[in-house]
Protein backbone atom coordinates (compact mmCIF):
# COMPACT_ATOMS: atom_id res chain seq x y z
CA UNK A 1 0.00 0.00 0.00
CA UNK A 2 1.41 3.29 -0.51
CA UNK A 3 -0.23 7.18 -0.11
CA UNK A 4 -1.56 9.48 -2.50
CA UNK A 5 2.08 11.36 -4.00
CA UNK A 6 1.47 14.77 -2.62
CA UNK A 7 3.19 18.18 -4.47
CA UNK A 8 4.19 21.81 -3.78
CA UNK A 9 1.82 24.53 -4.16
CA UNK A 10 2.20 26.46 -7.45
CA UNK A 11 0.03 29.75 -8.16
CA UNK A 12 -1.11 30.68 -11.53
CA UNK A 13 -2.32 33.82 -10.55
CA UNK A 14 -4.33 33.64 -7.83
CA UNK A 15 -5.08 29.86 -8.26
CA UNK A 16 -3.19 27.59 -5.91
CA UNK A 17 -1.89 24.59 -8.04
CA UNK A 18 -1.00 21.19 -6.56
CA UNK A 19 -0.28 21.49 -2.29
CA UNK A 20 -3.89 20.63 -0.59
CA UNK A 21 -5.78 22.25 -2.99
CA UNK A 22 -8.75 20.44 -5.50
CA UNK A 23 -8.16 19.18 -9.01
CA UNK A 24 -8.12 22.63 -10.93
CA UNK A 25 -9.95 22.66 -14.45
CA UNK A 26 -8.34 23.75 -17.33
CA UNK A 27 -9.05 24.59 -21.15
CA UNK A 28 -7.93 26.47 -24.42
CA UNK A 29 -9.42 29.22 -26.60
CA UNK A 30 -9.58 28.17 -30.47
CA UNK A 31 -9.63 32.15 -31.75
CA UNK A 32 -6.79 34.04 -33.29
CA UNK A 33 -5.32 35.01 -30.19
CA UNK A 34 -5.20 38.60 -32.14
CA UNK A 35 -9.03 39.12 -32.11
CA UNK A 36 -8.87 40.50 -28.68
CA UNK A 37 -13.08 40.98 -28.61
CA UNK A 38 -13.23 37.18 -29.81
CA UNK A 39 -10.94 35.79 -27.08
CA UNK A 40 -11.90 37.45 -24.11
CA UNK A 41 -15.80 36.29 -25.58
CA UNK A 42 -14.34 32.67 -24.99
CA UNK A 43 -12.48 32.65 -22.03
CA UNK A 44 -15.54 34.79 -20.17
CA UNK A 45 -17.74 31.34 -21.79
CA UNK A 46 -15.33 29.04 -20.30
CA UNK A 47 -14.98 30.68 -16.63
CA UNK A 48 -18.88 31.14 -16.44
CA UNK A 49 -18.72 26.99 -17.09
CA UNK A 50 -16.30 26.95 -14.27
CA UNK A 51 -12.52 26.54 -16.28
CA UNK A 52 -10.24 27.65 -13.62
CA UNK A 53 -7.45 28.33 -15.97
CA UNK A 54 -7.30 29.39 -19.47
CA UNK A 55 -4.69 28.93 -22.03
CA UNK A 56 -4.09 31.09 -24.98
CA UNK A 57 -1.56 30.72 -28.16
CA UNK A 58 0.85 32.75 -28.98
CA UNK A 59 2.82 32.05 -31.74
CA UNK A 60 4.76 35.72 -32.46
CA UNK A 61 4.94 39.22 -30.79
CA UNK A 62 1.09 40.05 -31.95
CA UNK A 63 0.07 37.33 -30.19
CA UNK A 64 1.86 38.97 -27.11
CA UNK A 65 0.88 42.47 -27.20
CA UNK A 66 -2.59 41.19 -27.91
CA UNK A 67 -2.32 39.30 -24.36
CA UNK A 68 -2.35 42.70 -22.44
CA UNK A 69 -5.69 44.31 -24.21
CA UNK A 70 -6.86 40.63 -23.36
CA UNK A 71 -5.67 40.59 -19.70
CA UNK A 72 -6.86 44.44 -19.36
CA UNK A 73 -10.38 43.81 -21.01
CA UNK A 74 -11.19 40.69 -18.34
CA UNK A 75 -10.02 42.58 -15.24
CA UNK A 76 -12.71 45.18 -16.31
CA UNK A 77 -15.37 43.09 -16.86
CA UNK A 78 -14.49 41.63 -13.71
CA UNK A 79 -12.88 38.50 -14.80
CA UNK A 80 -9.14 37.40 -13.00
CA UNK A 81 -9.38 34.10 -14.19
CA UNK A 82 -5.77 33.23 -14.88
CA UNK A 83 -3.99 33.17 -18.76
CA UNK A 84 -1.14 30.98 -19.62
CA UNK A 85 0.42 31.32 -22.79
CA UNK A 86 1.27 28.33 -24.50
CA UNK A 87 5.17 29.29 -26.68
CA UNK A 88 6.02 27.25 -29.89
CA UNK A 89 9.44 27.90 -31.69
CA UNK A 90 9.56 31.32 -30.45
CA UNK A 91 11.30 32.50 -27.37
CA UNK A 92 11.17 36.11 -28.04
CA UNK A 93 7.28 35.89 -27.73
CA UNK A 94 7.87 34.11 -24.20
CA UNK A 95 9.58 37.01 -23.27
CA UNK A 96 7.25 39.67 -24.31
CA UNK A 97 3.92 37.99 -23.17
CA UNK A 98 5.36 37.10 -19.50
CA UNK A 99 4.68 40.52 -19.02
CA UNK A 100 1.05 40.45 -19.64
CA UNK A 101 -0.24 36.62 -18.57
CA UNK A 102 0.18 34.16 -15.40
CA UNK A 103 1.82 31.33 -16.48
CA UNK A 104 4.03 30.34 -19.36
CA UNK A 105 3.90 26.85 -21.68
CA UNK A 106 6.78 26.14 -22.96
CA UNK A 107 7.56 22.63 -25.17
CA UNK A 108 11.06 21.44 -24.31
CA UNK A 109 10.92 20.11 -27.72
CA UNK A 110 10.93 23.00 -30.02
CA UNK A 111 11.48 25.73 -27.28
CA UNK A 112 15.13 26.01 -28.49
CA UNK A 113 15.16 23.30 -31.40
CA UNK A 114 14.24 23.00 -34.77
CA UNK A 115 10.86 21.21 -35.73
CA UNK A 116 12.04 17.44 -35.98
CA UNK A 117 13.57 15.93 -38.56
CA UNK A 118 13.32 12.18 -37.30
CA UNK A 119 16.72 11.54 -38.02
CA UNK A 120 19.01 9.50 -36.08
CA UNK A 121 22.16 12.11 -34.67
CA UNK A 122 25.27 10.67 -32.81
CA UNK A 123 26.54 13.11 -29.97
CA UNK A 124 29.67 12.79 -28.40
CA UNK A 125 29.17 13.58 -24.60
CA UNK A 126 30.86 17.02 -25.33
CA UNK A 127 28.53 17.43 -28.21
CA UNK A 128 25.62 16.83 -25.64
CA UNK A 129 26.76 19.69 -23.30
CA UNK A 130 26.99 22.00 -25.89
CA UNK A 131 23.53 21.34 -27.14
CA UNK A 132 22.21 21.88 -23.05
CA UNK A 133 24.08 25.21 -22.74
CA UNK A 134 22.80 26.04 -26.08
CA UNK A 135 18.98 25.46 -24.65
CA UNK A 136 20.09 27.11 -20.96
CA UNK A 137 21.37 30.34 -22.95
CA UNK A 138 18.05 30.57 -24.96
CA UNK A 139 15.86 29.24 -21.73
CA UNK A 140 17.63 31.21 -18.72
CA UNK A 141 16.50 34.77 -19.65
CA UNK A 142 12.82 33.32 -19.35
CA UNK A 143 13.46 31.89 -16.14
CA UNK A 144 14.92 34.75 -14.50
CA UNK A 145 12.18 37.10 -15.91
CA UNK A 146 9.16 34.80 -14.61
CA UNK A 147 10.94 34.54 -11.10
CA UNK A 148 11.07 38.76 -10.86
CA UNK A 149 7.36 38.59 -12.07
CA UNK A 150 6.45 35.78 -10.24
CA UNK A 151 4.74 34.01 -12.83
CA UNK A 152 4.96 30.42 -13.31
CA UNK A 153 6.41 28.29 -16.11
CA UNK A 154 4.32 24.81 -17.60
CA UNK A 155 7.72 22.50 -18.70
CA UNK A 156 4.91 20.64 -21.02
CA UNK A 157 6.76 17.39 -23.04
CA UNK A 158 4.50 16.17 -25.56
CA UNK A 159 5.12 12.90 -27.29
CA UNK A 160 4.47 14.28 -30.91
CA UNK A 161 7.25 17.02 -30.76
CA UNK A 162 9.96 15.44 -29.23
CA UNK A 163 13.20 17.40 -30.58
CA UNK A 164 15.99 14.74 -32.90
CA UNK A 165 18.47 15.23 -30.21
CA UNK A 166 16.12 13.62 -27.46
CA UNK A 167 14.81 10.83 -29.95
CA UNK A 168 18.56 10.32 -30.77
CA UNK A 169 19.39 9.78 -27.34
CA UNK A 170 16.13 7.84 -25.66
CA UNK A 171 13.91 7.01 -28.53
CA UNK A 172 10.29 8.20 -29.27
CA UNK A 173 9.53 7.49 -26.05
CA UNK A 174 7.88 7.71 -22.33
CA UNK A 175 11.68 8.14 -21.30
CA UNK A 176 12.22 10.74 -24.03
CA UNK A 177 9.31 12.68 -23.01
CA UNK A 178 10.87 12.74 -19.31
CA UNK A 179 14.27 13.15 -19.74
CA UNK A 180 13.31 16.18 -22.40
CA UNK A 181 11.21 17.89 -19.42
CA UNK A 182 14.31 17.28 -16.45
CA UNK A 183 16.81 19.37 -18.88
CA UNK A 184 14.91 21.98 -18.49
CA UNK A 185 13.64 21.89 -15.35
CA UNK A 186 17.57 21.59 -14.04
CA UNK A 187 17.72 24.66 -15.70
CA UNK A 188 15.05 26.03 -13.52
CA UNK A 189 16.77 25.22 -10.49
CA UNK A 190 20.25 26.29 -11.23
CA UNK A 191 18.57 29.85 -11.05
CA UNK A 192 16.51 28.94 -7.85
CA UNK A 193 13.15 29.06 -9.87
CA UNK A 194 10.55 26.91 -8.44
CA UNK A 195 7.34 27.93 -9.63
CA UNK A 196 7.12 24.89 -12.37
CA UNK A 197 4.31 22.82 -13.35
CA UNK A 198 5.23 19.31 -15.45
CA UNK A 199 2.97 17.91 -18.52
CA UNK A 200 3.56 14.82 -20.51
CA UNK A 201 0.94 14.49 -22.77
CA UNK A 202 0.22 11.49 -25.55
CA UNK A 203 -2.81 10.49 -28.02
CA UNK A 204 -2.09 7.45 -27.23
CA UNK A 205 -3.24 7.12 -23.27
CA UNK A 206 -1.21 4.38 -22.24
CA UNK A 207 2.28 6.39 -23.76
CA UNK A 208 0.56 8.84 -21.26
CA UNK A 209 -0.31 7.26 -18.62
CA UNK A 210 3.54 5.52 -18.55
CA UNK A 211 5.11 8.74 -18.73
CA UNK A 212 3.56 10.26 -15.73
CA UNK A 213 4.40 7.42 -14.01
CA UNK A 214 8.00 7.12 -15.00
CA UNK A 215 8.01 11.47 -14.08
CA UNK A 216 6.66 10.86 -10.85
CA UNK A 217 9.51 7.84 -9.92
CA UNK A 218 11.93 10.21 -11.22
CA UNK A 219 10.68 13.20 -9.24
CA UNK A 220 10.57 11.57 -6.13
CA UNK A 221 14.11 10.02 -6.41
CA UNK A 222 15.52 13.45 -7.09
CA UNK A 223 13.27 14.87 -3.59
CA UNK A 224 11.17 17.13 -6.04
CA UNK A 225 7.50 17.70 -5.67
CA UNK A 226 6.06 20.00 -8.49
CA UNK A 227 2.75 19.38 -9.66
CA UNK A 228 1.67 17.74 -12.60
CA UNK A 229 -1.26 18.83 -15.31
CA UNK A 230 -2.92 15.75 -16.89
CA UNK A 231 -4.01 15.64 -20.23
CA UNK A 232 -4.26 12.89 -23.69
CA UNK A 233 -3.46 15.09 -26.14
CA UNK A 234 -5.53 14.94 -30.04
CA UNK A 235 -8.42 12.79 -27.56
CA UNK A 236 -10.74 14.10 -30.99
CA UNK A 237 -14.56 13.87 -29.93
CA UNK A 238 -17.71 12.75 -28.85
CA UNK A 239 -17.82 9.80 -26.60
CA UNK A 240 -14.16 8.49 -28.26
CA UNK A 241 -12.26 11.70 -26.69
CA UNK A 242 -14.15 11.37 -23.81
CA UNK A 243 -13.61 7.71 -23.04
CA UNK A 244 -9.60 8.25 -24.39
CA UNK A 245 -9.21 11.19 -22.11
CA UNK A 246 -11.13 9.57 -19.02
CA UNK A 247 -9.01 6.47 -19.04
CA UNK A 248 -5.42 7.87 -19.20
CA UNK A 249 -6.40 11.37 -16.70
CA UNK A 250 -8.41 8.82 -14.96
CA UNK A 251 -6.32 6.51 -14.33
CA UNK A 252 -3.68 8.23 -12.41
CA UNK A 253 -6.25 10.34 -10.74
CA UNK A 254 -7.08 7.14 -9.23
CA UNK A 255 -3.41 6.75 -8.42
CA UNK A 256 -3.29 10.09 -6.27
CA UNK A 257 -1.66 11.32 -9.53
CA UNK A 258 -2.65 14.59 -10.59
CA UNK A 259 -3.32 18.56 -9.32
CA UNK A 260 -4.69 20.16 -12.53
CA UNK A 261 -6.60 19.00 -15.92
CA UNK A 262 -7.23 19.33 -19.29
CA UNK A 263 -9.64 17.15 -21.38
CA UNK A 264 -8.96 17.88 -24.89
CA UNK A 265 -11.91 17.52 -27.29
CA UNK A 266 -12.41 18.34 -31.20
CA UNK A 267 -15.54 20.64 -30.23
CA UNK A 268 -16.28 24.24 -28.78
CA UNK A 269 -13.56 24.62 -25.59
CA UNK A 270 -16.93 25.29 -22.48
CA UNK A 271 -17.64 21.36 -24.30
CA UNK A 272 -14.42 20.67 -22.12
CA UNK A 273 -15.53 21.66 -18.79
CA UNK A 274 -18.32 19.08 -17.59
CA UNK A 275 -15.78 15.99 -18.47
CA UNK A 276 -13.42 17.64 -16.21
CA UNK A 277 -15.25 18.29 -13.66
CA UNK A 278 -16.79 14.49 -13.57
CA UNK A 279 -12.58 14.04 -13.56
CA UNK A 280 -12.00 15.81 -10.80
CA UNK A 281 -15.09 15.00 -8.85
CA UNK A 282 -13.41 11.27 -9.34
CA UNK A 283 -10.55 12.28 -7.89
CA UNK A 284 -11.81 13.74 -4.70
CA UNK A 285 -12.66 10.33 -3.33
CA UNK A 286 -9.13 9.31 -4.16
CA UNK A 287 -8.19 7.15 -1.09
CA UNK A 288 -6.00 7.76 1.32
CA UNK A 289 -3.84 5.14 0.98
CA UNK A 290 -3.64 3.37 -2.29
CA UNK A 291 -2.66 -0.20 -3.89
CA UNK A 292 0.41 -0.91 -4.99
CA UNK A 293 0.95 -1.66 -8.95
CA UNK A 294 1.16 -5.37 -9.25
CA UNK A 295 3.32 -6.42 -12.94
CA UNK A 296 1.21 -8.68 -14.79
CA UNK A 297 1.63 -10.23 -18.26
CA UNK A 298 -0.66 -9.26 -20.86
CA UNK A 299 -4.00 -10.64 -21.37
CA UNK A 300 -6.37 -10.96 -23.50
CA UNK A 301 -9.70 -8.23 -22.47
CA UNK A 302 -13.37 -9.61 -23.07
CA UNK A 303 -16.08 -7.87 -22.65
CA UNK A 304 -19.78 -8.71 -21.83
CA UNK A 305 -22.61 -5.96 -21.56
CA UNK A 306 -25.24 -6.65 -18.69
CA UNK A 307 -28.49 -6.91 -20.14
CA UNK A 308 -32.25 -7.59 -18.87
CA UNK A 309 -34.80 -9.58 -19.95
CA UNK A 310 -36.52 -6.52 -21.51
CA UNK A 311 -33.12 -6.37 -23.87
CA UNK A 312 -33.37 -10.13 -24.93
CA UNK A 313 -36.86 -9.75 -26.14
CA UNK A 314 -36.02 -6.69 -28.17
CA UNK A 315 -36.20 -7.59 -31.86
CA UNK A 316 -32.50 -5.89 -32.30
CA UNK A 317 -31.30 -7.94 -29.78
CA UNK A 318 -28.45 -9.68 -31.95
CA UNK A 319 -27.95 -7.07 -33.93
CA UNK A 320 -27.11 -4.70 -30.39
CA UNK A 321 -24.75 -7.48 -29.36
CA UNK A 322 -22.66 -6.88 -32.69
CA UNK A 323 -23.91 -10.60 -34.61
CA UNK A 324 -23.96 -10.56 -37.88
CA UNK A 325 -27.42 -11.58 -39.17
CA UNK A 326 -27.25 -14.68 -41.85
CA UNK A 327 -30.80 -15.87 -43.30
CA UNK A 328 -31.89 -15.09 -39.69
CA UNK A 329 -29.05 -16.37 -37.81
CA UNK A 330 -26.48 -14.82 -35.94
CA UNK A 331 -22.91 -14.91 -36.43
CA UNK A 332 -19.84 -14.20 -35.05
CA UNK A 333 -18.31 -10.51 -36.41
CA UNK A 334 -15.02 -8.31 -35.44
CA UNK A 335 -17.45 -6.43 -33.31
CA UNK A 336 -19.26 -9.32 -31.50
CA UNK A 337 -19.63 -9.20 -28.00
CA UNK A 338 -17.57 -11.92 -25.96
CA UNK A 339 -20.66 -12.93 -23.98
CA UNK A 340 -23.34 -11.83 -21.74
CA UNK A 341 -24.43 -11.00 -17.71
CA UNK A 342 -27.73 -11.32 -17.37
CA UNK A 343 -29.35 -9.65 -14.14
CA UNK A 344 -32.84 -10.16 -14.57
CA UNK A 345 -35.35 -13.62 -14.44
CA UNK A 346 -34.53 -15.87 -17.64
CA UNK A 347 -37.25 -18.33 -17.40
CA UNK A 348 -38.86 -16.56 -20.04
CA UNK A 349 -38.63 -19.74 -23.17
CA UNK A 350 -37.97 -16.79 -25.85
CA UNK A 351 -34.89 -15.35 -23.79
CA UNK A 352 -33.62 -18.91 -23.17
CA UNK A 353 -34.22 -19.28 -26.75
CA UNK A 354 -31.79 -16.11 -27.55
CA UNK A 355 -29.12 -17.51 -24.66
CA UNK A 356 -28.94 -20.93 -26.27
CA UNK A 357 -28.18 -19.43 -29.93
CA UNK A 358 -25.53 -17.11 -28.04
CA UNK A 359 -23.79 -20.71 -26.34
CA UNK A 360 -23.90 -22.31 -29.59
CA UNK A 361 -21.68 -19.42 -30.62
CA UNK A 362 -19.09 -20.33 -28.01
CA UNK A 363 -19.88 -17.06 -26.22
CA UNK A 364 -19.99 -17.14 -22.42
CA UNK A 365 -23.20 -16.22 -19.99
CA UNK A 366 -22.89 -15.15 -16.85
CA UNK A 367 -25.72 -14.31 -14.28
CA UNK A 368 -25.99 -12.27 -11.58
CA UNK A 369 -29.20 -13.41 -9.72
CA UNK A 370 -30.08 -17.13 -10.73
CA UNK A 371 -28.13 -19.43 -8.85
CA UNK A 372 -30.20 -22.15 -10.23
CA UNK A 373 -28.42 -21.16 -13.87
CA UNK A 374 -25.00 -19.62 -12.63
CA UNK A 375 -21.43 -20.32 -13.26
CA UNK A 376 -20.26 -17.90 -11.35
CA UNK A 377 -20.26 -16.55 -8.15
CA UNK A 378 -21.59 -12.78 -7.62
CA UNK A 379 -19.66 -10.21 -4.77
CA UNK A 380 -22.31 -11.04 -2.34
CA UNK A 381 -22.05 -14.68 -2.64
CA UNK A 382 -18.34 -14.12 -2.64
CA UNK A 383 -17.96 -14.00 1.16
CA UNK A 384 -19.36 -17.13 1.67
CA UNK A 385 -16.56 -18.29 -0.69
CA UNK A 386 -13.91 -16.69 0.54
CA UNK A 387 -13.81 -17.85 4.10
CA UNK A 388 -14.17 -21.78 2.38
CA UNK A 389 -12.32 -21.87 -0.41
CA UNK A 390 -12.57 -25.99 -0.77
CA UNK A 391 -16.15 -25.08 -1.54
CA UNK A 392 -15.53 -23.31 -4.54
CA UNK A 393 -14.02 -25.96 -5.76
CA UNK A 394 -15.91 -28.62 -4.97
CA UNK A 395 -18.64 -26.68 -6.38
CA UNK A 396 -16.31 -26.18 -9.73
CA UNK A 397 -17.09 -22.28 -10.03
CA UNK A 398 -16.01 -21.34 -13.49
CA UNK A 399 -15.67 -17.53 -12.70
CA UNK A 400 -16.38 -14.81 -9.95
CA UNK A 401 -18.00 -11.78 -11.22
CA UNK A 402 -16.33 -8.88 -8.73
CA UNK A 403 -19.29 -5.78 -8.90
CA UNK A 404 -17.09 -2.54 -8.78
CA UNK A 405 -18.40 1.25 -8.11
CA UNK A 406 -16.84 4.55 -7.97
CA UNK A 407 -17.58 5.29 -4.48
CA UNK A 408 -15.64 2.50 -3.20
CA UNK A 409 -12.90 1.44 -5.82
CA UNK A 410 -10.03 1.82 -4.07
CA UNK A 411 -12.27 -1.20 -1.30
CA UNK A 412 -13.37 -2.98 -3.97
CA UNK A 413 -9.52 -3.10 -5.79
CA UNK A 414 -8.53 -4.45 -2.23
CA UNK A 415 -10.83 -7.05 -2.52
CA UNK A 416 -10.17 -8.01 -6.44
CA UNK A 417 -6.22 -8.67 -4.79
CA UNK A 418 -8.10 -10.72 -2.54
CA UNK A 419 -9.71 -13.01 -4.93
CA UNK A 420 -6.65 -13.29 -7.26
CA UNK A 421 -4.77 -15.03 -3.88
CA UNK A 422 -7.62 -17.34 -3.14
CA UNK A 423 -8.54 -18.23 -6.30
CA UNK A 424 -5.25 -18.19 -8.96
CA UNK A 425 -7.11 -19.94 -11.65
CA UNK A 426 -10.58 -18.91 -11.33
CA UNK A 427 -11.77 -16.42 -13.81
CA UNK A 428 -12.85 -12.84 -12.66
CA UNK A 429 -15.26 -10.61 -14.55
CA UNK A 430 -14.67 -6.74 -13.11
CA UNK A 431 -18.66 -5.97 -13.10
CA UNK A 432 -19.34 -2.12 -13.52
CA UNK A 433 -22.92 -0.59 -13.93
CA UNK A 434 -24.31 2.94 -13.70
CA UNK A 435 -27.74 4.17 -13.21
CA UNK A 436 -27.46 6.83 -15.97
CA UNK A 437 -26.58 6.65 -19.88
CA UNK A 438 -24.78 10.05 -19.98
CA UNK A 439 -21.53 11.83 -19.69
CA UNK A 440 -20.71 10.85 -16.10
CA UNK A 441 -21.71 6.94 -17.18
CA UNK A 442 -18.75 6.98 -19.99
CA UNK A 443 -15.89 9.09 -17.49
CA UNK A 444 -16.11 6.95 -14.21
CA UNK A 445 -16.35 3.39 -16.33
CA UNK A 446 -14.00 4.76 -18.77
CA UNK A 447 -11.62 5.77 -15.81
CA UNK A 448 -12.35 2.41 -13.45
CA UNK A 449 -12.46 0.01 -16.05
CA UNK A 450 -9.14 1.70 -17.98
CA UNK A 451 -7.52 1.30 -15.36
CA UNK A 452 -8.08 -1.77 -14.29
CA UNK A 453 -7.54 -3.21 -17.84
CA UNK A 454 -4.14 -1.20 -18.15
CA UNK A 455 -2.99 -1.76 -14.62
CA UNK A 456 -4.33 -5.19 -13.59
CA UNK A 457 -4.91 -6.84 -17.10
CA UNK A 458 -7.85 -7.92 -15.84
CA UNK A 459 -9.55 -10.62 -18.12
CA UNK A 460 -12.85 -9.81 -18.34
CA UNK A 461 -15.21 -7.01 -18.06
CA UNK A 462 -18.96 -6.29 -17.72
CA UNK A 463 -21.05 -2.91 -18.50
CA UNK A 464 -24.33 -1.70 -17.58
CA UNK A 465 -25.73 1.92 -18.43
CA UNK A 466 -29.28 3.03 -17.33
CA UNK A 467 -30.21 -0.88 -17.35
CA UNK A 468 -33.94 0.31 -17.50
CA UNK A 469 -33.09 3.07 -20.71
CA UNK A 470 -30.01 2.62 -22.52
CA UNK A 471 -29.74 0.08 -25.43
CA UNK A 472 -27.42 -2.59 -25.74
CA UNK A 473 -25.94 -0.78 -28.86
CA UNK A 474 -24.54 2.06 -25.96
CA UNK A 475 -23.25 -0.30 -23.54
CA UNK A 476 -21.38 -2.42 -26.64
CA UNK A 477 -19.96 0.95 -27.95
CA UNK A 478 -18.85 1.99 -24.75
CA UNK A 479 -17.36 -1.15 -23.61
CA UNK A 480 -15.25 -1.69 -26.75
CA UNK A 481 -14.27 2.35 -27.03
CA UNK A 482 -12.73 1.71 -23.46
CA UNK A 483 -10.88 -1.68 -24.76
CA UNK A 484 -10.18 0.14 -27.73
CA UNK A 485 -8.46 3.35 -25.99
CA UNK A 486 -6.75 0.97 -23.80
CA UNK A 487 -5.15 -0.73 -26.96
CA UNK A 488 -6.72 -3.87 -26.33
CA UNK A 489 -9.14 -4.26 -29.11
CA UNK A 490 -9.30 -1.96 -32.45
CA UNK A 491 -12.86 -2.36 -33.86
CA UNK A 492 -13.10 0.63 -35.43
CA UNK A 493 -11.46 3.39 -36.74
CA UNK A 494 -9.35 5.40 -34.76
CA UNK A 495 -9.26 9.22 -34.75
CA UNK A 496 -6.45 11.63 -33.31
CA UNK A 497 -8.00 14.42 -33.84
CA UNK A 498 -6.31 17.78 -32.02
CA UNK A 499 -8.65 19.83 -30.14
CA UNK A 500 -7.84 23.41 -32.43
CA UNK A 501 -6.52 26.22 -31.23
CA UNK A 502 -5.29 29.72 -32.76
CA UNK A 503 -2.90 28.04 -34.82
CA UNK A 504 -5.54 26.15 -36.91
CA UNK A 505 -5.58 26.66 -40.60
CA UNK A 506 -8.83 24.96 -41.60
CA UNK A 507 -12.72 24.14 -40.01
CA UNK A 508 -11.26 21.47 -37.92
CA UNK A 509 -14.58 20.78 -36.51
CA UNK A 510 -16.19 20.47 -39.63
CA UNK A 511 -13.16 18.46 -41.56
CA UNK A 512 -13.16 16.02 -38.73
CA UNK A 513 -16.60 15.15 -38.68
CA UNK A 514 -16.55 14.44 -42.75
CA UNK A 515 -13.40 12.53 -42.75
CA UNK A 516 -14.99 10.46 -39.84
CA UNK A 517 -18.16 10.38 -42.06
CA UNK A 518 -16.21 8.66 -45.35
CA UNK A 519 -13.62 6.59 -42.96
CA UNK A 520 -15.36 5.16 -40.17
CA UNK A 521 -16.05 1.68 -41.52
CA UNK A 522 -12.10 0.88 -41.34
CA UNK A 523 -11.70 -1.38 -38.28
CA UNK A 524 -8.04 -0.10 -37.19
CA UNK A 525 -7.18 2.28 -39.18
CA UNK A 526 -5.68 5.26 -37.21
CA UNK A 527 -6.03 8.74 -38.79
CA UNK A 528 -4.45 12.30 -37.50
CA UNK A 529 -6.27 15.15 -38.46
CA UNK A 530 -4.26 17.93 -37.26
CA UNK A 531 -5.15 21.69 -37.16
CA UNK A 532 -1.06 22.74 -37.70
CA UNK A 533 2.48 21.59 -38.08
CA UNK A 534 3.65 22.10 -34.23
CA UNK A 535 2.54 18.51 -32.95
CA UNK A 536 0.99 17.08 -36.34
CA UNK A 537 4.09 15.32 -37.79
CA UNK A 538 4.90 13.75 -34.31
CA UNK A 539 1.68 12.65 -33.74
CA UNK A 540 2.05 10.42 -37.35
CA UNK A 541 4.05 8.28 -35.36
CA UNK A 542 0.98 6.54 -33.56
CA UNK A 543 -1.34 7.22 -36.98
CA UNK A 544 -1.35 5.54 -40.16
CA UNK A 545 -2.32 8.08 -41.93
CA UNK A 546 -2.60 12.35 -41.54
CA UNK A 547 -4.30 15.58 -42.08
CA UNK A 548 -2.00 17.89 -41.54
CA UNK A 549 -2.42 21.92 -42.06
CA UNK A 550 0.36 23.32 -43.64
CA UNK A 551 -0.39 27.19 -44.20
CA UNK A 552 -4.14 29.15 -45.14
CA UNK A 553 -6.00 26.88 -47.19
CA UNK A 554 -3.76 23.79 -47.93
CA UNK A 555 -3.42 20.46 -46.45
CA UNK A 556 0.28 18.15 -46.11
CA UNK A 557 -0.85 13.96 -46.07
CA UNK A 558 0.92 11.73 -44.64
CA UNK A 559 1.70 7.94 -44.00
CA UNK A 560 3.28 7.55 -40.78
CA UNK A 561 6.09 10.15 -40.15
CA UNK A 562 6.30 10.69 -43.89
CA UNK A 563 4.84 13.79 -45.79
CA UNK A 564 3.61 11.78 -49.22
CA UNK A 565 1.63 14.85 -50.30
CA UNK A 566 2.45 18.53 -50.03
CA UNK A 567 0.24 21.44 -50.12
CA UNK A 568 -2.87 19.94 -51.08
CA UNK A 569 -5.81 22.46 -51.48
CA UNK A 570 -8.77 21.67 -49.04
CA UNK A 571 -11.19 21.01 -51.72
CA UNK A 572 -9.33 18.06 -52.65
CA UNK A 573 -7.59 17.06 -49.58
CA UNK A 574 -10.56 14.58 -48.23
CA UNK A 575 -10.95 12.74 -51.44
CA UNK A 576 -6.72 12.40 -51.70
CA UNK A 577 -7.05 10.75 -48.04
CA UNK A 578 -9.22 8.26 -49.23
CA UNK A 579 -7.27 7.75 -52.31
CA UNK A 580 -4.34 7.48 -50.05
CA UNK A 581 -5.80 5.08 -47.68
CA UNK A 582 -6.74 2.95 -50.89
CA UNK A 583 -3.20 2.87 -52.28
CA UNK A 584 -1.53 1.24 -48.96
CA UNK A 585 -4.19 -1.33 -49.31
CA UNK A 586 -6.39 -0.39 -46.28
CA UNK A 587 -9.46 0.46 -47.92
CA UNK A 588 -12.29 -1.64 -47.34
CA UNK A 589 -15.57 -1.03 -48.98
CA UNK A 590 -18.39 0.54 -46.80
CA UNK A 591 -21.25 -1.95 -45.89
CA UNK A 592 -24.75 -1.82 -47.51
CA UNK A 593 -27.22 -0.44 -44.25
Amino acid sequence: MKKPWKTREVFVGSVGVGGDNPVRIQSMTTTDTKDVLKTVEQVIKLADAGCEIVRVTVQGKKEAIACEEIKNLLVQKGYKTPLVADIHFYPPAAMLVSDFVDKIRINPGNFADRRATFKQIEFEKTAYEKELERIEEKFAPLVLKCQSLKKAIRIGSNHGSLSDRIMSQYGDSPIGMVESALEYARICRKYNFHDIIFSMKSSNPKIMIEAYRLLVRSMQELNWDYPLHLGVTEAGGGSDGRIKSSVGIGSLLLDGIGDTIRVSLTEDPWHEIPPCKKLAKLAKKTATIIPVLEKKSPKETKFYPMITQRDILSDHFFDDLGFKMQLGRPENNRSTVDGVILTDDVSDYIALDKLKAIKDLGKKIYFIDSLEFSEKYTSSGFKKLFTNPQKAKKECVDAILLTMSEKTFHNDLIHFFEIQKQFPKNEIVIAFSSNSCDETSIVESSAILGKMILDYEIESFGLGLGLKTSSLQDQKELGFGIMQACRKKLFKTEYIACPGCGRTLFNLQEVSAKIKKETDHLPGVKIAVMGCIVNGPGEMADADFGYVGSKTGFIDLYVGKTCVKKSVHEAEAVEQLIKLIKEKGRWIEKPLV
